[in-house]
């Protein structure tokens, strides 16, 4: 390294040194801070930065430059003219820094280090949005709610909340999306894309939550601990709706009649009665069933003389009624009556109450 002996600057050359060694020694020094320059024209260009004097004006916008060669980089934006191409892509810039900048991308140099943790970034700008999460810094305010953010960005996303503004939009189908990010979670199910692969299985999926509620599974952890009783569940959303089985919450209505259902599977399965779908097809013969248990029932009765279902208190062997037989041992009555406190272990007791103390069905 070459050392001025004026100043703590350090230089990789002698050329560099003795270009330098003008600052302190040159003809043309500048009465305001000292800094020597080159040539008398230098010297007036840089008596600029103190008196704020900008002769060099755009003739298309106005916009005034203290150096006329800042206003030729200027007056590229306008012609649209940009010099300096990547030879790695397609991509132009108007300045070199800007290429220079942008060949990062190609290369993956991350000069610009955070001295709080170990990441690392292509540009300055990134670097110091980042340190806002060290810093706890939230310049950027929502005015609807008392929501901050430390990026403009995001609160221009969050903004999207409150506008229920839907920007992105799918171009194979009529969906949309406040956020990129959801779009481009939405387009694997039209791609069928499944980055997200199971270690321990060959199960894969469109989306990383998915994959973290799957290794459940393997790993048994079930989390989610219901209060009222001894079960527990690997996902929030079984636990939610194994609550309605206490509460009888039935928060499902049909549109189309006056049922309602504690679970929205249980709602989209009653739907078919209506819409007339019935997408499970019998193989050995040309019925249909809307219900997938409804054709393994039918498969049971019809097909085979099975009865694969052994009561654990008595040995009986059933088809598909099993649980309604357990109660006879358990003494249990699941059917409720809707208008009285009445209870029943069979269906078909309820219905008969039904018709007789409240005249439903007549």
């Amino acid at each position: 390294m070459y050392s001025c002996s004026e100043c703590d600057a350090s230089f990789s050359s002698s050329s560099k040194l003795n270009f330098h060694k003008n600052v302190h020694t040159g003809k043309y020094k500048c009465t305001e801070c000292g800094i020597c320059c080159l040539s008398r024209s230098k010297l007036v260009n840089h008596r600029r930065i103190h008196s704020g004097e900008k002769p060099f004006e755009c003739s298309v916008c106005g916009k005034q430059f203290a150096q006329a060669r800042n206003l030729v980089l200027h007056s590229r934006i306008h012609s649209g003219e940009k010099l300096y191409k990547c030879h790695m892509c397609d991509k132009a810039f108007i300045e070199l820094g800007n290429l220079n900048k942008h060949m990062r991308v190609h290369t993956g140099k991350k000069p610009y280090k955070c001295d709080m943790c170990d990441k690392a970034f292509s540009q300055s700008g990134s670097l110091n949005r980042h340190m806002k999460v060290h810093t706890g810094e939230k310049p950027y305010k929502c005015h609807m709610c008392d929501k901050a953010f430390s990026q403009s960005g995001h609160l221009k996303s969050h903004l999207r909340v409150h506008t229920r503004d839907k920007p992105c939009k799918c171009d194979m189908c009529d969906k949309a999306f406040s956020q990129s990010g959801d779009l481009n979670v939405h387009m694997r199910d039209h791609t069928g894309d499944k980055p997200y692969k199971c270690d321990m299985c060959d199960k894969a999926f469109s989306q990383s939550g998915s994959l973290n509620r799957h290794m459940k599974v393997h790993t048994g952890e079930k989390p989610y601990k219901f209060h009222m009783c001894d079960k527990a569940f690997s996902q929030s959303g079984h636990l939610k709706s194994h609550l309605r089985v206490h509460t009888r919450d039935k928060p499902c209505k049909c549109d189309m009649c006056d049922k309602a259902f504690s679970q929205s599977g249980d709602l989209n399965i009653h739907m078919r009665d209506h819409m007339g779908d019935k997408p499970f097809k019998c193989s050995l013969c040309k019925k249909s069933f809307s219900d997938f248990s409804d054709l393994q029932r039918h498969k049971c009765q019809v097909h085979s003389n099975r009865r694969p279902y052994q009561c654990r208190y008595c040995g009986k062997l059933f088809d598909v009624h099993l649980n309604v037989h357990v109660c006879i041992h358990t003494a249990a009555k699941p059917y409720s009556c809707r208008h009285c406190s009445e209870c029943f272990t069979e269906p078909d007791q309820l219905k008969t109450h039904l018709l007789k103390s409240h005249n439903e069905g007549t």
